[in-house]
């Protein structure tokens, strides 16, 4: 007899995903400027720490709001009484306030519309329990983040058909691509009920085009049973030309809405990454399919937001002034931060696909590799892990076709901490391509890496090898 359940012990979740197994690594030995100098710096977090003090300084000038009160009285006993899984009226309006003002008020949503989820994770969830059937397929553009492969995947038992997509155009998603996804997934018997696309780009840091954008809707209008899923929230981390562009905006643009598609069209969005509050779990999706908001809304209660959450993030996103000077400012250490990231990587002669958002960078190490193959890439990452103590993701864990790409972030760190990383990179890729010269092939490789590791770590690398092209062939 069967002591857990399947869904249990199956192996589905993602998290022996190479994206994971840096973090782990990484908390084994985290770099501390004190306490641990030549530890691992965390640069596979995507996590927005450059704006804490414009938010501490607004709690230190609202304490009522931090304490829970009230025109000076406590409402403490209220807001832990109230559980209506339909949120707190002023918070929906400020949130759908603030996504409107990010998207230069081009747009505007309706609270009714709204409803509020334990963070994206759970949104992108929920709109896969509502559209979906088990074994039935999204397509999803590559790269693209990979926890999607446990968020759209492990629980509701939908598939993702990979949109390949290459650095000959940039990454961008064509109509060919998106036709050879769609017969991909016929082939593999599957049903596809729709796109789901991040813009901004986890992880590319880019913003979708207007002609991307008309393509998926175009797409979906021909099917009509498809559905698109927009994970904007980036859409606040845009800090240069071009501009971003929701799907809402597009589709206020068209002539559709006597078709229905605004129906097929739904809004993911979270105050994780805008603000940088992803410990207090707020996500919400925004559609104007009165069915899908009926069905989300009851799901909704196996993953609240706190009322607390909600009363102390309505105060503050109600304050116009405070949330636009916050943005512009926000916007603005996120250029200074992605530049310099940018320039570090340049010096060590690493370019990055241009990149106007996100808190993140697509760095190209394609000739770094000893070979173009995804062997060469987890090669490559393990050295960059273990000897120059720098946890990236690699691109194979995004599931991009093509190896020697990795995602690296610069947000979640001080700007010394950020110059460290860059000046260990630097002194790796010098020796490195110094060296690389003599060890022109794969079992020679190979042994240097093992000598380098040692034994404690081979266990590890033959680990990341079998999970390496499993990741290949999941692709």
């Amino acid at each position: 007899m069967r002591l857990l359940s399947t869904k249990a012990t199956c192996n589905s979740h993602g998290q022996d995903s190479s994206y994971f197994l840096g973090w782990q690594e990484y908390e084994k030995n985290p770099y501390d400027e004190v306490h641990n100098p030549k530890g691992i710096i965390q640069m596979g977090l995507a996590e927005n720490q450059l704006s804490f003090d414009l938010l501490e300084s607004w709690l230190a000038k609202n304490p009522d709001v931090a304490g829970f009160k009230r025109d000076g009285k406590s409402i403490f006993r209220e807001l832990a009484l109230f559980q209506d899984y339909h949120g707190l009226p002023s918070f929906k309006k400020a949130l759908v306030d603030f996504m409107s003002e990010i998207r230069g008020n081009k747009v505007t949503f309706d609270p009714n519309y709204i409803v509020l989820t334990a963070g994206a994770t759970s949104a992108n969830e929920t709109l896969m329990f509502c559209l979906a059937e088990q074994g039935e397929a999204f397509l999803l553009p590559t790269p693209y983040y990979p926890g999607f492969d446990r968020d759209l995947k492990w629980r509701t038992g939908a598939e993702i058909v990979p949109i390949q997509c290459t650095s000959s155009n940039n990454f961008q998603i064509t109509e060919a691509a998106l036709q050879q996804a769609y017969e991909d997934a016929g082939k593999r018997n599957l049903r596809v009920k729709g796109v789901l696309v991040t813009n901004p780009s986890n992880p590319l840091g880019t913003t979708m085009s207007r002609s991307e954008l008309n393509l998926l809707v175009d797409f979906i209008k021909d099917k009509n049973d498809m559905h698109l899923i927009s994970d904007e929230i980036y859409s606040g981390t845009v800090f240069t030309s071009p501009s971003f562009v929701s799907v809402m905006e597009i589709l206020k643009e068209r002539n559709d809405v006597a078709e229905g598609i605004q129906n097929r069209v739904h809004v993911v969005y979270s105050l994780s990454k805008d603000l940088g509050l992803p410990g207090f779990r707020v996500g919400a999706i925004y559609s104007e399919n009165v069915e899908v908001v009926a069905a989300a809304t009851k799901m909704s209660s196996f993953g609240l937001v706190s009322s607390q959450t909600q009363y102390l993030l309505s105060a503050m996103l109600g304050d116009k002034k405070f949330r636009r000077n916050y943005m512009a400012e926000n916007q603005r250490r996120l250029k200074r931060r992605q530049r310099m990231l940018v320039s570090g990587l340049k010096k060590g002669g690493i370019s990055c696909l241009e990149s106007n958002a996100g808190l993140f960078c697509w760095v190209d190490m394609r000739h770094l590799l000893h070979s173009k193959t995804f062997e060469a890439e987890m090669e490559l990452w393990k050295k960059i892990v273990y000897r120059v103590g720098l946890n990236i993701s690699p691109g194979s864990s995004c599931h991009c076709p093509e190896p020697g790409w990795f995602r690296v972030c610069f947000a979640n760190m001080s700007e010394d901490t950020l110059g460290l990383a860059m000046k260990r990179l630097r002194t790796f890729v010098s020796e490195y391509c110094s060296t690389s010269t003599s060890t022109p092939t794969t079992s020679n490789t190979n042994s240097n890496t093992n000598a380098l590791f040692g034994s404690k770590r081979n266990s590890l690398t033959k680990w990341v090898f079998r999970l390496s092209s499993r990741e290949q062939q999941e692709r």
